[in-house]
C-alpha cells in the first residue's frame, strides 16, 4: 500500500477493514497528538473536538495513557497535559540521528557567517519537525526550539523536502495537502509552483514571508541513504535584514556549500 510507504499521509479510518492496523492504537496517537505549543492542556471535549472522537472514547483513551505516563492529570483544572513518557519517545530518534552531530559545525559556521538561524528539519505528516537549531547571532532572535514544526506548504525547508522527493512520494503529498487543506493549498499554490521552477533550475527554495510575514528563508534537502529520513537545511532571517537579493546573493552560495560539505561527512557524494 502507497499509505504505508508515506509516513503519515493516511486517514486510520480508511484503514478499517485492514486486520494488521490497529485502530485502537492509532486514537490514542491521535489524542496525543491533539496537544500542541499553543494548547498544552485540554480536556476530553476539547480533545474529542479536535480529533473527532466520541467522548467515551477518548475517556477511555485519556485514562489509559495516563497510567502508562504519556499524560499527566492537571486536577486542579481536571484536564491533561502531555507527560514524560512523550519526551522520552522522541530522545532515542534524536539520538540515533548522526547527521545532527555531524551537521552540527557546519551549522554553526553557517549562522555565524549569515547571521541567520540554521535548522534541520524531517517532513512529518503536513509539516516539517526541526531537530536542531542554531543561532550565532544575538541579534537574531528567532532561535526554535528542536521539535518545531512549521508547515510544509508555506516553508522554504517544506517545499525543499516536498520537491526533493521521489516522484511518486511528491504526488501523494501534494494531493495530501490538496485535500486535506485545500484553502491553505489555494493560498500557496502560486509560491509553489514559483519554487518549482527555482528548485529545478537552482537547487534552492525561498520563502517570503509566506508562512510568517518577518520571515524569510532559503532551503536545501540533504542527500540521504535508503531508509533514512529525508532531511533539508534552511537559513532564516527577520524580513527587515533579509533583503531577498541578501538571501540569494549571500546566502545561498554559503548554504550550498555547508549540504555539500554535510552530504561528504555522510559520504553521499
Amino acid at each position: 500500500m502507497s499509505a504505508i510507504a508515506l509516513p503519515g499521509l493516511v486517514d486510520p479510518h480508511d484503514l478499517a477493514d485492514d486486520r494488521q492496523f490497529s485502530m485502537n492504537l492509532a486514537r490514542g496517537m491521535e489524542v496525543l497528538r491533539a496537544f500542541t505549543a499553543d494548547t498544552p492542556v485540554l480536556g476530553n471535549r476539547d480533545i474529542s473536538d479536535r480529533t473527532g472522537l466520541p467522548k467515551a472514547t477518548v475517556s477511555r483513551l485519556t485514562y489509559t495513557l495516563t497510567l502508562l505516563g504519556y499524560l499527566s492529570r492537571d486536577i486542579a483544572l481536571q484536564k491533561y497535559r502531555l507527560g514524560p513518557g512523550v519526551l522520552s519517545l522522541g530522545h532515542p530518534l534524536l539520538a540515533s540521528m548522526q547527521v545532527r552531530q555531524l551537521a552540527k559545525p557546519m551549522m554553526e559556521t553557517l549562522a555565524r557567517k549569515t547571521g541567520c538561524t540554521v535548522n534541520l528539519g524531517i517532513r512529518d505528516r503536513a509539516s516539517v519537525v526541526y531537530v536542531d537549531s542554531v543561532r550565532a547571532d544575538r541579534a537574531n532572535s528567532h532561535l526554535p526550539d528542536i521539535g518545531t514544526t512549521r508547515p510544509l506548504l508555506a516553508s522554504s525547508i517544506g517545499r525543499a523536502l516536498i520537491l526533493a522527493s521521489p516522484p511518486g512520494e511528491r504526488t501523494a503529498i501534494v494531493n495530501y495537502l490538496k485535500v486535506h487543506d485545500p484553502e491553505q493549498f489555494a493560498a500557496h499554490r502560486e509560491a509553489f509552483e514559483h519554487n518549482r521552477k527555482l528548485f529545478a533550475s537552482e537547487g534552492y527554495c525561498v520563502a517570503l514571508g509566506e508562512w510568517r510575514e518577518e520571515i524569510h528563508a532559503v532551503a536545501m534537502p540533504i542527500g540521504h541513504r535508503h531508509g533514512d529520513p529525508a532531511l533539508a537545511m534552511n537559513c532564516s532571517l527577520y524580513s527587515h535584514r533579509a533583503a531577498e537579493d541578501k538571501l540569494v546573493r549571500v546566502v545561498v552560495p554559503l548554504l550550498k556549500d555547508a549540504v555539500r560539505q554535510l552530504e561528504e561527512a555522510m559520504h553521499i557524494r
